[in-house]
C-alpha cells in the first residue's frame, strides 16, 4: 500500500487493487487497510483469503518516512551510510530526488539500524 500524509492524518491505496482508505494515525490506517483489503477479497476476489498485518507492505517516500520516524537522526544516518549530510537533507526535504541506487542505499542503512536495534538487550 502506498501511504501519503494528509492534513488530517494518512491515506493509503493499493497499487494492484482498487482499494483505498484513510486514518488519523498510522496505527488506525493499518487497521483500516486490513479491513478494506479483507472486504475486497471477500467480495471480489477469493472468498476465504485473509490479509494479516504481516501481509501488508507499506511504501513511504523519504520525507514522510523521516517525518513519521522523527527518532531517526538524518545526520547520524548519513554518517553511517557514508552519504553527505547535506545531500540526504535535500532528499528528505524534496529539494532533490534520489536515484533508485541512492534510495536503496538509504533504505538499506535504515534497515540495518533496525536489525541492530532488534538485537539489543538491556541489563535488568
Amino acid at each position: 500500500m502506498i501511504v501519503e500524509r494528509t492534513n488530517t492524518g494518512y491515506s493509503a491505496y493499493a497499487k494492484d487493487y482498487p482499494v483505498g482508505t484513510t486514518g488519523g494515525t498510522l496505527s488506525e490506517l493499518t487497521d483500516n487497510m486490513l479491513e478494506v483489503m479483507n472486504f475486497y477479497f471477500e467480495e471480489m476476489e477469493e472468498k476465504g483469503k485473509v490479509i494479516a498485518e504481516k501481509d501488508l507492505k507499506i511504501t513511504l517516500d523519504l520525507r514522510q518516512f523521516f517525518e513519521f520516524y522523527k527518532v531517526i537522526n538524518a545526520t547520524a544516518l548519513s554518517e553511517r551510510i557514508g552519504m553527505n549530510q547535506s545531500l540526504l537533507t535535500q532528499y528528505i526535504s524534496g529539494i532533490k530526488k534520489p536515484s533508485a541506487t541512492q534510495t536503496r542505499r538509504i533504505l538499506q542503512g535504515v534497515q540495518k539500524v533496525g536489525r541492530e536495534l532488534a538485537e539489543i538487550n538491556f541489563l535488568l
